[in-house]
């Protein structure tokens, strides 16, 4: 399957819908993105989905 790369910017909103049709077992509150404390958040979400910190970040902003 073809990947087609959109220059549009997604909002965390956005972000945040996909993650969870993605992920059910995550919650808003588990996204809930303070400043500063984005690794908090990450770590949090690493854990609970059993996935490297990484391997997160890749799907946050990459795949997303």
């Amino acid at each position: 399957m073809e990947t087609v790369q959109s220059n549009k910017t997604i909002s965390w909103d956005e972000k945040k819908e996909r993650l969870k049709s993605i992920f059910p077992a995550i919650t808003d509150s588990d996204l809930q993105f303070n400043d500063g404390k984005e690794k908090v958040m990450i770590e949090k979400l690493a854990y609970k989905l059993d996935k490297s910190e990484d391997e997160l970040r890749y799907i946050i902003h990459a795949v997303l």
